[in-house]
C-alpha cells in the first residue's frame, strides 16, 4: 500500500512553514521571561510511589532554593515530580508540552506552559534557555535529549555546560558501552568525551555541582559588544538559538576541490 506521506498537497507544505514559525515565536516569547533555568528529563511512566519520583520532586525544590527555575517536558512521571517540587517551592516551573497520540498529559504544576506540535521546535527551547541538563532514567526521549546535547557540546556547536545523569544503576551499562565499545574497541569517541557529563546518585551533589559550574561559567563569561561579535570568526559567533554558527561546509568542499589532498 502506498505511503500516505508521499501524497502531500504542495500548498499544505508551504503553509506548514508558518505553523512552524508560530511555534518558535510563541516559545521565544514565553521562555524569554524564565531567567536562570535547568532542563530535567526523565520517564513519563515513573509512578508517584517510586523512589525516583521522590528524588525528582526533591531536585525541583532544591534547584529553586539555589536560584534556578526548572524546565521539563511538562508531562507525568518524573517530569511532574520535578515541576511539582519547583512549583510548591514557589519557583519558576516550565512545561514544554508536546502533543502526542498517547501518554502525554500536561501536569498541573506549571507556572509557564507552552504546547508544541513539532519536536524540533520543542528541542530548541530546551537548548536555548537552559544552563544545565539533568537526565533521570527514561526512555527514547530522554536518551535522545542526552545524546543530542552530547553531540552539540562535543562538536563545540554549543558552549559547554553541566550535564548530569542521575541513577548509576540505570546509566552505568550505557557508560560501560560508551567506554568499552565506542572508545576502546572502535575509537569513535575520544577519552575527554566521557568527561562531558557527571554520573551521581545524590540530589544534593547535582544541585551543588550545577550551581558551582554555572556560577564559574557566568563569572568567566565576557559579553561582547555587537561590533565585537560581528568581527568574530564565523565558527565562534552565536546564532539566536544559542549555538555557534560554524564553518560553511560549501567553502570547505570547494577548497578541497581546488586543493585535493
Amino acid at each position: 500500500m502506498p505511503d500516505a506521506r508521499l501524497f502531500r498537497n504542495p500548498s499544505d507544505e508551504t503553509w506548514r512553514v508558518f505553523k512552524i514559525m508560530a511555534e518558535f515565536v510563541e516559545g521565544f516569547e514565553a521562555m524569554s521571561q524564565v531567567g536562570q533555568a535547568v532542563s530535567v528529563f526523565g520517564s513519563a511512566r515513573t509512578p508517584r510511589d517510586h523512589p525516583l519520583y521522590a528524588a525528582g520532586e526533591q531536585l525541583g525544590a532544591k534547584l529553586v532554593e539555589k536560584g534556578f527555575g526548572v524546565i521539563t517536558g511538562g508531562g507525568p512521571g518524573l517530569m511532574e515530580a520535578v515541576n511539582k517540587g519547583a512549583f510548591e517551592k514557589g519557583g519558576t516551573s516550565v512545561g514544554l508540552n508536546i502533543t502526542l497520540p498517547h501518554e502525554q498529559l500536561a501536569n498541573p504544576y506549571q507556572t509557564i506552559d507552552v504546547d508544541f506540535h513539532y519536536f524540533f521546535a520543542h528541542k530548541v527551547m530546551f537548548v536555548k534557555y537552559s544552563l544545565a541538563l539533568i537526565c533521570f532514567p527514561g526512555g527514547f526521549g530522554t536518551l535522545d535529549e542526552f545524546f543530542e546535547t552530547m553531540t552539540l557540546i562535543q562538536t563545540e556547536k554549543s558552549p559547554r555546560y553541566p550535564v548530569v545523569l542521575y541513577g548509576s544503576d540505570f546509566w552505568r551499562p550505557l557508560i560501560d558501552f560508551m567506554r568499552g565499545t565506542l572508545l576502546d574497541k572502535y575509537a569513535t569517541i575520544s577519552p575527554p568525551d566521557l568527561d562531558l557529563f557527571l554520573l551521581t546518585d545524590d540530589v544534593d551533589h547535582i544541585v551543588q555541582h550545577v550551581r558551582r559550574e554555572v556560577d564559574e561559567s557566568l563569572k568567566a563569561e565576557k559579553h561582547p559588544t555587537i561590533e565585537e561579535e560581528v568581527k568574530k570568526p564565523a565558527e565562534q559567533r552565536l546564532s539566536g538559538e544559542g549555538l555557534r554558527i560554524g564553518r560553511p561546509t560549501t567553502k570547505t568542499r570547494d577548497a578541497r576541490r581546488h586543493h585535493p589532498e
